[in-house]
């Protein structure tokens, strides 16, 4: 019986959270956050994208699902993964479960310890939780763009002009 309550009252918080999505993340918010993915991208060769996401669906919130997992279908469906140097980051939030996902591809993976990922994470969360969405994004974008400056900068070739392989604008679902 408890199981069931506890499938409700997520269902509910879940389609509740749609609604808040638009409150959190405002025009001039996604358009500020494009602008700075935009400038990271020119100095290396990674790709960031950011999916924000009120609720899941209710495919995934009947067979209980983790925010990890959709983060996991995401980051193949916004062809994250599909960058030339494997290099791709998503900056996943769902805002009903207050869960921060921060998914990478192999090339960071080999280069990059999965703690310093989880700090990033951490210090979002401390963000999100004082209503500091613009900080926390604004932060978790830096700290990921300074990963990739490091392990992967833009060839000195072609400085600020690196190719970009994906759009540069939140993703809101």
């Amino acid at each position: 019986m408890a199981s069931i309550i506890q499938r409700l009252a997520r269902l509910l918080r879940h389609r509740w959270s749609e609604g808040g999505l638009r409150r959190a993340l405002s025009p001039a918010l996604q358009e500020q956050l494009a602008r700075r993915v935009a400038a990271s991208e020119r100095r290396h060769t990674g790709q960031i994208r950011i999916c924000i996401e009120g609720g899941l669906p209710l495919s995934y919130l009947w067979r209980g699902a983790t925010a990890r997992e959709r983060a996991l279908t995401l980051f193949g469906k916004l062809r994250v993964w599909d960058t030339e140097h494997n290099n791709g980051v998503l900056i996943y939030l769902l805002l009903a479960d207050h869960a921060i996902e921060i998914v990478w591809d192999r090339g960071l993976a080999r280069r990059v310890a999965v703690e310093d990922w989880h700090a990033t994470v951490a210090q979002m969360g401390a963000s999100f939780r004082a209503g500091r969405y613009e900080e926390g994004l604004t932060q978790a974008l830096e700290e990921v763009s300074a990963r990739l400056v490091q392990h992967f900068p833009t060839p000195p070739e072609t400085p600020g002009d690196a190719p970009n392989e994906l759009p540069d604008a939140p993703v809101l679902l």
